[in-house]
């Protein structure tokens, strides 16, 4: 299974639309929370390169946001990077 990690921030309705895709495909992944300021924001910004958040990495590879997310699954990309 693939290693996926998602940082967020409370009250985001981004986070949460990426959270339940990610819950209807049935994977275990590690959620961060990561509000402004905080340590892990500083870290999912070093990372992705991004301030804002969702901040979504899929085998240490970064996919994006929220909306990056969805696309990648529209296209049929998403399941072949979750089962690796």
């Amino acid at each position: 299974m693939a290693v996926v990690e998602i940082y967020t921030q409370w009250g985001c309705p981004y986070c949460t639309r990426a959270l339940a895709l990610l819950q209807s495909k049935g994977v275990a992944f590690t959620e961060i929370d990561a509000p402004g300021g905080s340590p892990e924001r500083a870290q999912s910004r070093e990372r992705s390169g991004r301030t804002s958040v969702p901040q979504i990495f899929i085998d240490g590879q970064h996919i994006g946001g929220c909306d990056d997310l969805m696309a990648l699954d529209r296209k049929g990309g998403l399941d072949p990077l979750l089962a690796a």
